[in-house]
């Protein structure tokens, strides 16, 4: 005898196009929080959620967050997604499910820059200052290289 699938009683709502699209649409819409980028966070915000029978998002909640403005992000993508509907012979149902939402840095190679930095003036008395006015003033400049 062959082996036979185990049926679902229930269908559950999917994401449209399945878990690639999932993907690239993530991938798209993220908009990384300045603060985020600023400190260099990265890490994964799982999101907590609610589906109902039209396939609308509702009820999500942050169930591991890394903060920054990250969180927040991740809500809000969540509750752009739009589910299949799915009908159960007249049974509304709700689904409850999560989310993992990346936020991954991406590396930027540069060959090299240069920064110049000038050193404020001092202040002197006034008859001194308008002698010699940039006497008192350097200049440094680095040239900063990625690690190969």
């Amino acid at each position: 005898m062959g082996q036979s699938k185990k049926k679902q009683f229930l269908q559950i709502p999917r994401y449209s196009g399945g878990k690639e699209l999932l993907r690239k649409f993530l991938a798209e819409n993220l908009k990384y929080p300045a603060e985020a980028l600023e400190k260099g966070i990265q890490g994964d915000v799982i999101v907590a959620y609610k589906i109902n029978s039209k396939g609308e998002v509702f009820d999500a909640t942050v169930e591991k967050g890394i903060g920054y403005g990250c969180d927040e992000e991740a809500v809000r993508l969540v509750k752009l997604l739009k589910h299949d509907a799915v009908k159960n012979k007249g049974v509304r149902v709700t689904a409850s499910t999560r989310l993992k939402v990346p936020f991954r840095l991406k590396k930027i190679r540069t060959t090299s820059f240069t920064y110049e930095y000038k050193t404020p003036k001092k202040r002197e008395n006034k008859v001194t200052e308008q002698a010699k006015p940039t006497q008192n003033q350097r200049v440094f400049t680095y040239t900063i290289k990625p690690r190969e």
